[in-house]
């Protein structure tokens, strides 16, 4: 099981009027919420991480876990997409990736771009989609619990 995440505006809430608390490590504080969500998703489902975040080359794939680890959240596995060299948007990133990767196995996808509501349907079937401003939340959560529990499903048959 796969979960494609984005970080902004996923697990650290985007509010202009309000600075991110920055921890030792040089990266925001994620928001409790988020958090409690995420670990729910990822004991659930035993997912392992793919970074979709535009951060996710900035740090090495040790430095994310103990990213992670630090703010609470134990993860199996972390990966990350490509760089993203053509500077495609995160719909185009995500739809080129899956393309290339001819991927039909067990995912989701939590991100808060807009850009993303014209993914395929394939895709977008599996997209859990946050309010910029507000993040990965409980109920969120029982979505993406709920998505995850269908995929299952559907392999079976």
């Amino acid at each position: 099981m796969l979960l494609y995440l984005d970080i902004d505006g996923v697990m650290v809430p985007a509010n202009s009027w309000r600075r991110p608390i920055i921890l030792e490590d040089g990266f925001p504080e994620f928001s409790s919420k988020a958090v409690r969500s995420l670990d729910r998703i990822i004991s659930n489902s035993s997912a392992d991480i793919v970074l979709t975040t535009s951060h996710k080359h900035k740090y090495t794939l040790e430095e994310w876990k103990n990213i992670f680890r630090r703010r609470n959240i134990n993860v199996n596995k972390i990966t990350r997409l490509p760089k993203n060299t053509s500077h495609l948007n995160r719909k185009d990133e995500l739809i080129h990736w899956f393309n290339a990767k001819h991927s039909k196995g067990r995912f989701i996808i939590i991100d808060d771009d807009k850009s993303l509501n014209a993914l395929p349907e394939f895709l977008k079937d599996k997209l859990i989609q946050t309010s910029g401003s507000v993040g990965l939340t409980d109920y969120l959560a029982d979505e993406a619990i709920d998505k995850i529990e269908k995929s299952k499903y559907q392999l079976a048959t």
